[in-house]
């Protein structure tokens, strides 16, 4: 610090501490600021003792610092920094210089100060009337001292160890009881689902069911309904026989040729063929319909195309 003595401002108020200050904060506003404060906080730096002293531009907020660390008195002591208002307030608001006590001799204090008349970095000596406060940096040390061995060391809490379960724990976790869950559900269901189809009474034989083809030369074959109607026509088809039977033997009994008999001998044995013939037809209607009676009063499974 005191090799710096001496030093004067560049034009435009440009310092060497100033950019360093700047630099610092990252705000190029600083490099041509008043720069009694920042030429503290350099020296500071260089000397490894910004902690204590602190590192600041502005004089009010630098000896608000020093109150908040309760490093601030009105005794002066060598290594102090002296903080000035110069229209003698003496709230640290209106507080416009700052310099570092070098020596006390009564009631004058011996400084070492910057941008001392505008543009140096001076030796002064100055009266007490002017000053608002000191702030000690040593204080600051003390008080930091303090603190840091009353503060107990962070001691981070015992981690639990894992306990080593078995697999059977696995069936007591939520996901392994919802799927327990899910699969009962699967099981109840078929199982209601199988006693319900096996209500339904099963059909021995598919209706729809292929079957094999018929062989060459083979009559095709017929329907359930075309075999009931072909069984009802039967007794009709026998009486149609029976009757071409007797025309075709009294053809036979008068071939060509012969003389017809005539006279009440030839009547009465027409009118006995005609008694015959309507005897048989009406046996043979009478059968059929007994047949297709019976047939329909007959019980029977009912298909599955007929309706009651």
């Amino acid at each position: 610090m005191r090799r710096e003595i001496g030093y004067k401002e560049k034009d435009g108020q440009l310092t060497k501490f100033g950019q360093w200050y700047a630099h610092r904060v990252q705000d190029t506003q600083y490099r041509d600021a008043p720069w009694c404060d920042m030429f503290l906080a350099w020296a500071a730096d260089k000397a490894g003792l910004t902690d204590y002293v602190g590192s600041f531009a502005w004089t009010p907020s630098h000896a608000a610092w020093f109150m908040k660390q309760g490093a601030w008195t009105q005794k002066p002591e060598p290594g102090a920094l002296v903080f000035f208002d110069w229209r003698g307030g003496k709230s640290y608001k209106g507080i416009d210089h700052v310099g570092i006590v070098e020596r006390v001799t009564g009631a004058k204090i011996h400084t070492i100060e910057a941008n001392v008349d505008r543009v140096w970095l001076k030796r002064k000596t100055r009266e007490t009337d002017k000053v608002v406060g000191y702030g000690i940096p040593r204080l600051v040390k003390e008080n930091l001292n303090e603190i840091r061995s009353t503060e107990r060391p962070f001691v981070p809490a015992p981690r639990a160890e894992p306990e080593h379960g078995t697999p059977l724990d696995v069936l007591g976790t939520p996901p392994a009881l919802l799927a327990v869950m899910v699969l009962t559900t699967i099981v109840l269901s078929l199982r209601v689902a199988g006693r319900r189809r096996g209500t339904h009474r099963r059909l021995r034989r598919l209706w729809n069911a292929p079957t094999a083809p018929d062989p060459p030369g083979a009559e095709p074959r017929r329907s359930a309904r075309e075999e009931g109607s072909a069984r009802e026509r039967e007794p009709a088809r026998k009486a149609a026989r029976e009757t071409a039977r007797e025309t075709a033997s009294a053809g036979a009994a008068h071939p060509a040729g012969t003389r017809a008999r005539s006279g009440p001998a030839a009547t009465a044995a027409a009118k006995g063929a005609a008694v015959k013939g309507a005897v048989v037809k009406g046996a043979a209607a009478r059968g059929s319909g007994a047949a297709t009676a019976a047939k329909r009063t007959a019980p029977g499974r009912r298909r599955p195309y007929e309706r009651g």
